[in-house]
């Protein structure tokens, strides 16, 4: 059967009636639009928009369907693809405390992964003597473990295991228990099936695609942002076909006097030297650390696998014990980093940023296998 649609009616017509030519035949998918204010939604009928909770926000299927936003806020639950979680009265501010959270269920059994895309993430940051997120917090529960963060996050994603079938929903929770402070997010949640190509690595609470790019810890500013304690997590980048290695370099930093766009360990008030290692030296990194998988500076020899330096921690970014910062390169492969920071910075580690990293992959060579 042939459903012939018009905004007002739906028609049904089987093979021997004739239909009166007031109707057209319109099929459209139900696919991926952008909506008049820049959002992001589905293409739907007017009526199908409406029964399924969405707000119609501009036209698409060259003006038959309209780009349906989903918008959603505390104390609710969706399993709409492409959903945004906004906090109470966007795009208005918020100043109040308590939790606010949203249940995101599966959309079909074949959903492996939950993509976040935090639009807009401002809530309170961590205390300043040990950079624990204890006023304000965002939680993720239901799937892989998921650090706490907080501070200001837009930009940012998270991937999140949603398990095989149709198993327990994931919980996304704000929590504000802080002083007064204007608060503000806007949460894009992507439902991702499991033979898709764009699906996360397993173990990836980050991944990242394209030639080139750029990282950064969660609430990273290297005016005001200070390092999250108890991060735990992969970050990820996907080997583009016909590359083998990866480069990885601190970002410009044209705000301060000093770079602190790799600030882990130490006190970041004065100069701190590149660390490495994983000892208990007073060069290692025992701590807080970025683990770079058999990082060596651009230029040198890379040692065998069994002599490689992992972790880099300190004040400058280097695979070597330097105050001159360089340029790492990676051949290990998957190209991944994983970032771990305890939960006590004061009186030794202070003042510490994150990490900021623009990187590049390297094409494959004789050299680069």
């Amino acid at each position: 059967m042939v459903m012939f649609h018009d905004s007002e009616w739906d028609v049904a017509w089987s093979p021997g009636q004739k239909v009166l030519s007031l109707f057209t035949v319109v099929t459209f998918p139900n696919g991926g639009c952008a909506g008049a204010s820049g959002d992001n939604g589905t293409c739907m009928t007017a009526r199908e928009c409406t029964a399924r909770g969405g707000s119609a926000n501009g036209y698409c299927a060259n003006g038959f369907g309209l780009c349906c936003i989903f918008m959603t806020s505390c104390g609710s639950s969706t399993s709409e693809n492409g959903t945004y979680f906004v906090n109470s009265g966007y795009p208005s501010v918020y100043d109040g405390t308590g939790s606010c959270e949203l249940t995101v269920i599966k959309s079909h059994p074949d959903v492996c992964q939950i993509r976040l895309d935090f639009n807009r993430f401002s809530i309170a940051g961590p205390e300043q003597m040990h950079n624990v997120c204890n006023q304000d917090q965002f939680i993720v529960s239901g799937g892989n473990p998921v650090p706490a963060i907080c501070g200001n996050n837009q930009g940012s994603h998270m991937y999140i295991d949603a398990g095989i079938g149709m198993t327990n929903p994931v919980k996304l929770t704000f929590v504000t228990s802080g002083p007064t402070f204007e608060r503000l997010w806007k949460v894009k949640v992507t439902q991702i099936p499991c033979s898709t190509i764009y699906k996360a690595d397993e173990g990836c609470l980050q991944y990242y695609t394209g030639v080139s790019g750029q990282l950064r810890s969660f609430n990273y500013d290297p005016v005001s942002g200070l390092q999250l304690s108890n991060q735990d997590y992969g970050i990820c980048v996907r080997m583009e076909r016909n590359f083998c290695g990866i480069q990885y370099t601190a970002c410009p930093d044209t705000v301060n006097n000093r770079s602190r766009a790799f600030t882990l360990s130490g006190n970041s008030n004065t100069p701190v030297n590149a660390m490495i290692g994983s000892g208990a030296g007073p060069n290692n990194c025992a701590n807080d650390w970025l683990l770079v998988p058999c990082g060596t500076n651009v230029g040198r020899i890379q040692p065998a696998q069994a002599l490689c330096t992992d972790r880099i921690c300190g004040g400058t970014f280097s695979a070597e014990l330097s105050m001159q910062a360089s340029t790492v390169l990676s051949t290990v492969k998957p190209f991944r980093l994983w970032f771990h920071t305890d939960n006590v910075e004061a009186p030794v580690d202070v003042g510490n940023r994150g990490f900021c990293l623009n990187y590049v992959q390297q094409p494959c060579t004789n050299n680069l296998v």
